[in-house]
């Protein structure tokens, strides 16, 4: 089953976000369970959120993947939603 995880960021938190960057992708690529996955742009083109659909098997997984991502470890998120979706187009 495919789950949007849709995180803000805390305001002024870019720098903990480029820290983390290369730990988050890397979860993400050892995971294999994200299906699409891209931030959210501020006006100035800054990142200050990420929308990530993930592949699963129900929501106990989807929490328990958004609680391994190194971006929530280190406290990067102010919000974060993850809801059943379904692919209707692409």
């Amino acid at each position: 089953m495919l789950y949007a995880l849709i995180a803000l960021d805390k305001p002024g938190a870019l720098p903990i976000r480029q820290e983390n960057r290369a730990a988050h992708l890397a979860y993400i690529d050892a995971t294999g369970c994200v299906a699409q996955a891209g931030p959210f742009l501020n006006d100035a083109g800054e990142m200050v959120g990420s929308l990530i659909i993930l592949d699963l098997p129900d929501m106990a997984a989807a929490e328990a993947w958004a609680a391994g991502d190194p971006y929530g470890k280190a406290g990067l998120f102010d919000s974060v939603t993850i809801r059943p979706w379904k692919r209707v187009i692409g």
